[in-house]
């Protein structure tokens, strides 16, 4: 997979996508009888708290399973990307490089990969996409005994590692150490 700058802003509206695809036909970010979050809300969240307003393009091998979208990181130095895979039974993994095959230009961007990455993995709890609860990086996210959100921590891996994208999950992955300028 490669990044370059597109040089654009999304709106506001692009941000939030539909991502009831993985999760299944409720389209509220909270249950409508129980008033706890969706599934969908944590990928929401996650968005909110990553995702800058600067787009990014994306080169990848053609797989119309894997969709992936980059932005500048939040508030944060670095680039933020989110693979959505729909595939039922394949996973991904998934390297960064700094230029496309054949490109004999210098990028404009650079890919250090010397601190760790931010990956936070979704999936549903029991592998059914309907399912009500959604773990994060294999913590099912219930609100606590205070109906506090829980803590959406990432885990942190080594960049120099491929990507791992399970079948049927979302990943959102933020690399400190990109260096785009569009994202100065």
């Amino acid at each position: 997979m490669y990044l370059d700058q597109m040089g654009m802003a999304s709106t506001y509206d692009q941000k939030f996508f539909y991502m009831q695809a993985l999760i299944g036909g409720n389209y509220g970010l909270l249950n409508a009888t129980k008033f706890v979050p969706n599934p969908d809300y944590y990928g929401a969240l996650l968005w909110h708290r990553l995702m800058g307003s600067t787009v990014l393009a994306v080169t990848k091998e053609s797989d119309p399973n894997l969709r992936v979208y980059a932005h500048c990181a939040k508030k944060k130095p670095g680039v933020s990307l989110i693979f959505i895979n729909l595939s039922k039974d394949r996973s991904f993994n998934i390297t960064l490089s700094n230029a496309k095959p054949g490109d004999a230009g210098k990028p404009n961007y650079e890919f250090v990969g010397k601190q760790n990455r931010e990956e936070y993995h979704l999936r549903a709890l029991t592998g059914d996409i309907k399912d009500d609860i959604v773990c994060l990086n294999d913590v099912p996210m219930v609100q606590t005994d205070s109906e506090d959100i829980p803590a959406m921590d990432p885990k942190l891996v080594d960049a120099s590692t491929p990507i791992s994208i399970a079948a049927q999950s979302i990943a959102y992955v933020t690399i400190r150490d990109f260096e785009a300028p569009a994202c100065v």
